[in-house]
């Protein structure tokens, strides 16, 4: 009964001192819901960037590891991207009009795991996960099976509770309006900030080459949305 306890206590301390950052990058995901990013897409994005890395920490459990630091690292600098793009498209993303369509309210979860949106909130969980790799590693490594099984059942629970938590805090009206009148414009620095933290922090690439990437990146968008401009009006 001891060491079921412990290892709850264990799998609770360890997933709110990795994942309290992730309250922050969710509530700016649910602030941004619309027509074509919906809620269940967060949730299951964030649910299977945190199954990768867990399979990435495994390598705790058996020994030796998966994946370096470093590597993961570059995935910082994906929320770059994301926010270089909300930027360089600002005046056309404000331009939108949300229309909720009763067909994509009423899909599947399970189709949301396939999900192009899916995809990107995962990839930022898991650019967000090189902490939470650097200390799953040696607690993996430091647990039996039984203990492993009860630790990974208890992040599972306590991350479906922080999905919950965050999407709650954007549905109060005080918070959606302040979500509504600032944070929806800070998104695109708060994204470049935390890319630019996490390739830093893992020594990915260095200050020079991380200024040149992300200038490539700026440039590659705006022919990107060049591209689609000469596309839109050649079909009028």
């Amino acid at each position: 009964m001891n060491e079921l306890v412990t290892a709850i206590t264990t799998g609770a301390i360890a997933f709110i001192a990795t994942n309290i950052d992730d309250i922050v990058i969710l509530l700016l995901f649910f602030s941004q819901i619309n027509t074509n990013f919906r809620p269940r897409h967060i949730v299951a994005g964030q649910f299977l960037g945190f199954t990768v890395l867990l399979i990435l920490s495994l390598s705790g459990l058996f020994g030796g590891l998966v994946l370096s630091k470093n590597w993961i690292g570059l995935l910082g600098l994906l929320p770059i991207s994301i926010g270089i793009s909300s930027l360089v498209n600002w005046d056309k993303d404000s331009s939108k009009e949300v229309v909720l369509e009763t067909e994509e309210a009423e899909a599947s979860i399970i189709t949301s795991f396939f999900s192009p949106q899916s995809y990107s909130v995962a990839a930022v969980t898991i650019a967000n996960g090189s902490d939470n790799i650097s200390v799953y590693i040696p607690l993996f490594a430091s647990c039996n099976l039984e203990d492993f099984v009860v630790i990974i059942g208890i992040f599972f629970l306590l991350l479906g509770l922080w999905c919950y938590a965050a999407y709650k805090l954007t549905n109060n009206r005080v918070i959606a309006d302040v979500l509504t009148r600032y944070v929806n414009n800070l998104v695109p620095f708060v994204l470049i900030g935390l890319g630019v933290f996490i390739v830093l922090k893992s020594e990915a690439l260095s200050p020079i080459k991380l200024a040149a990437s992300s200038i490539c990146l700026m440039i590659l968008v705006k022919n990107d949305e060049s591209t689609d401009e000469i596309g839109e009006n050649s079909s009028r």
